[in-house]
């Protein structure tokens, strides 16, 4: 949802709000005082200057018997936020794939990190906003993995170029913390994690991370992104390529085998450092 549909929305959420409250034969100060806000909070987010906490949302959906109309609305619009605009199409299509194959170059993909990994990359990444940004961010990405906890979660292959299990992202205890992550998570085949190792020099698609999904009922989608900026791609012409480029990653890749005892070998490596410093 881009910045100006999405304040337009908040907006809205303000209008609503009032022609609740005056519904309700409420002002602004007695809606507040049941909601344990002021007044005047009440009037800022009437007129979208200010955004409500969840809880707030809630209370006044229980005050003005609104049916949860209030926190839904402030779900959407928060989930929104929570993933820059060209990443949150993939948040959702993810959650409906049958299939997921992925290729990551430089960092672990976020359906696989840990909450000290992400909140590692996200300080990197932002090294100035506030403790609770970092946390909703890093909260989002914990979401985003359940898919991997259903019955019926997709088929998730991923292969990881060496580079990103040699980085002490977080520091040694934080890393070896995740890679022993990705390593149960193998054991327990939840996923295929395969590792691309940096002898074999030069690959396809070294400009970035890349992301195939599959759906029941649609077709492929690919997914390619770089620091600043990502690409949903359906053209079926252009995911047939990104699909080839993923095969030869795969091709060159360690067998699964073999990568388990190179990622439980670079965590046995971060522990022993940890233990040290």
């Amino acid at each position: 949802m881009a910045n100006d549909s999405r304040q337009a929305v908040w907006e809205y959420w303000g209008t609503e709000l009032r022609r609740h409250r005056e519904n309700a034969a409420l002002t602004q100060e007695m809606l507040g005082d049941k909601v344990f806000v002021s007044g005047g909070y009440i009037g800022q987010f009437e007129q979208a200057i200010r955004r409500p906490q969840l809880e707030v949302a809630i209370r006044i959906d229980q005050v003005l018997q609104t049916e949860g109309f209030f926190e839904r609305t402030w779900r959407k619009l928060i989930d929104d936020q929570r993933y820059a605009d060209y990443f949150a199409k993939v948040v959702q299509l993810e959650a409906q794939a049958t299939a997921i194959c992925e290729f990551a170059p430089t960092v672990i993909p976020g359906l696989l990190q840990t909450p000290p990994y992400a909140r590692a990359v996200t300080v990197a990444a932002n090294p100035f906003v506030s403790d609770d940004h970092v946390e909703e961010k890093v909260s989002a990405r914990m979401e985003r993995a359940d898919i991997l906890k259903r019955e019926d979660r997709p088929e998730y292959w991923v292969v990881l170029h060496e580079s990103t299990i040699r980085t002490p992202v977080g520091g040694p205890a934080a890393m070896a913390e995740q890679l022993e992550h990705i390593a149960k998570l193998m054991r327990e085949r939840t996923v295929v994690v395969t590792v691309l190792p940096h002898s074999v020099g030069a690959y396809p698609s070294m400009g970035g991370m890349l992301t195939l999904m599959e759906f029941a009922d649609a077709p492929p989608t690919a997914y390619t992104e770089t620091s600043f900026a990502g690409m949903l791609l359906d053209d079926p012409a252009v995911v047939k390529r990104v699909r080839r480029a993923y095969d030869l990653i795969r091709l060159a890749a360690l067998p699964s085998a073999a990568s388990l005892v190179l990622i439980e070998s670079a965590a046995e490596d971060f522990r022993r450092c940890a233990r040290t410093t």
